[in-house]
């Protein structure tokens, strides 16, 4: 990839989706744009989702004869982050949801189809847009092409060291390394979009004690560094607290996915017994899990279950590692995953109780309209992961970042996991796709913020 001038209308520290789309939107306006990104080959937690992208309203959705509105999935983020977040900005990103999905379609070539197989938790329409191969890794390198035939200028191995401010706070330039040498890029504006912080071990224990055991996986340069850089410029921060927790095969540590559990999977600790709803959300069980027995549980599902799991190429990964055991009984279920037999057979029981309508789930889970599992039985070994931290850098609904007082920085932006998500302080407010969510449409707002900024101080000039 090309070299870097030493200045620009706009610089974006990272290659991620957030740092695309603010691109995208930049180039569209006119801004000569740099992109500063890290590694060799730029990926970020992108790279390493379903890319699974949420948006309401879309055309998509028209054809398949789904009804949602912004308003809808306002509610359905408020509700999953119970009020606890700042609904100005997810009302802003609800509306702009559908808008971006189509913006990246049409004109940039980012080719999306909606997922309607199976509804994820907290949704209460079908509305998440998919690469054809349902991986981040094809949007990635979709974003990647399409930023860069719009005229935005990829530098690769460039590792951002600070950012270079006036007095009242306005970046004017960024430092860098490159191939061992030390670079400064002056900047009319700076959008942040290097991540969160789950890469940094000592500021998850800090921010999120209860995952401070779990594996982590999302992007390896998820250190924190917006949130060190926002700080020292005087930015707020929020929702620290706030990430997506998920579930794990244990032992090769490959993101086994939620559908198995969606047709009526359930999850088992190492005494053969349930232990909570498993459909409050995969990112809230994800710490339900690690307070288990050895932080580890089983996540029992059959073929009708695998069905729309098949469709993904992460849980071929799965079956390829050799993670996933098969049975033809309860009790040889029980004796391959090394469970007691009565216990797993009363977990068995206990669904079916519930599917039934003898009894209600004691743990609150609604089983209505799905059906017992038929064998063969299947179940995967999973421990909880943390894939990304949803708290950063107060913004607002440019994604300027703004300072304790609500004032925003003079030419400071934020997207994706470097800025405040919109899951609220914890863990049960992540709605999946959140972070997907944010990364786009905060990354586009981004890169329009900064078009206007800049157009409207050429005008004052």
């Amino acid at each position: 990839m090309n070299s870097a001038g030493d200045k620009a209308d706009i610089v974006i520290i990272g290659a991620g989706a957030a740092g695309l789309c603010a691109a995208l939107a930049a180039c569209e306006a006119g801004l000569s744009v740099i992109v500063l990104e890290r590694d060799t080959e730029p990926a970020g937690n992108t790279a390493m989702t379903l890319g699974m992208l949420p948006g309401a309203g879309t055309r998509f959705q028209r054809e398949k004869g789904i009804k949602d509105t912004p308003q809808l999935f306002l509610a359905d983020i408020m509700k999953k982050a119970k009020g606890k977040t700042d609904e100005h900005l997810a009302r802003a990103v609800a509306q702009a949801s559908g808008p971006a999905v189509e913006w990246l379609h049409d004109r940039h070539g980012v080719h999306f189809e909606l997922l309607d197989d199976i509804l994820y938790p907290g949704h209460a329409r079908h509305r998440y847009h998919v690469p054809k191969s349902r991986t981040g890794v094809e949007m990635e390198a979709n974003l990647l092409r399409a930023a860069q035939a719009a005229g935005a200028q990829i530098v690769t191995g460039a590792l951002v060291q600070q950012l270079l401010s006036a007095e009242n706070g306005q970046v004017e330039a960024v430092g860098y390394s490159l191939n061992g040498k030390d670079k400064v890029m002056g900047a009319g504006a700076v959008v942040l979009a290097t991540g969160g912080y789950g890469a940094d071990a000592s500021i998850v224990a800090r921010h999120i004690p209860s995952m401070a055991d779990a594996v982590f996986c999302g992007h390896h340069g998820s250190t924190g560094d917006a949130l060190r850089w926002g700080e020292k410029l005087g930015a707020a921060t929020a929702d620290l607290g706030g990430y997506q927790g998920h579930c794990v095969a244990d032992g090769p540590d490959l993101p086994v996915t939620w559908a198995l559990v969606i047709r009526g999977g359930f999850q088992v600790n190492s005494t053969g017994r349930r232990f909570s709803n498993e459909m409050s959300g995969y990112s809230e069980q994800a710490s339900e899990l690690l307070s288990q027995p050895d932080g580890t549980a089983w996540t029992i599902y059959d073929k009708r279950c695998e069905e729309p799991a098949l469709t993904f190429q992460d849980y071929h990964r799965v079956l390829e590692s050799g993670s996933v055991v098969t049975a033809d009984s309860i009790g040889e279920l029980a004796d391959k995953i090394d469970v007691p037999h009565e216990a797993l057979q009363a977990s068995f029981d206990q669904v079916s109780a519930a599917i039934g309508g003898l009894s209600a789930d004691p743990f609150g889970r609604e089983f209505t309209d799905l059906m017992p599992l038929e064998a063969p039985f299947l179940a995967v070994r999973v421990r909880g992961a943390l894939f990304h931290t949803q708290g950063g850098l107060m913004v607002d609904a440019s994604a300027r970042v703004l300072r304790s007082d609500g004032s925003a920085l003079p030419n400071l932006f934020a997207a994706g996991g470097a800025a405040r998500g919109l899951s609220g302080p914890a863990s049960y407010g992540y709605l999946g796709g959140n972070g997907l969510l944010t990364a786009v449409v905060l990354g586009r707002f981004a890169g329009e913020g900064a078009a206007a900024l800049l157009g409207s101080a050429r005008q004052t000039k």
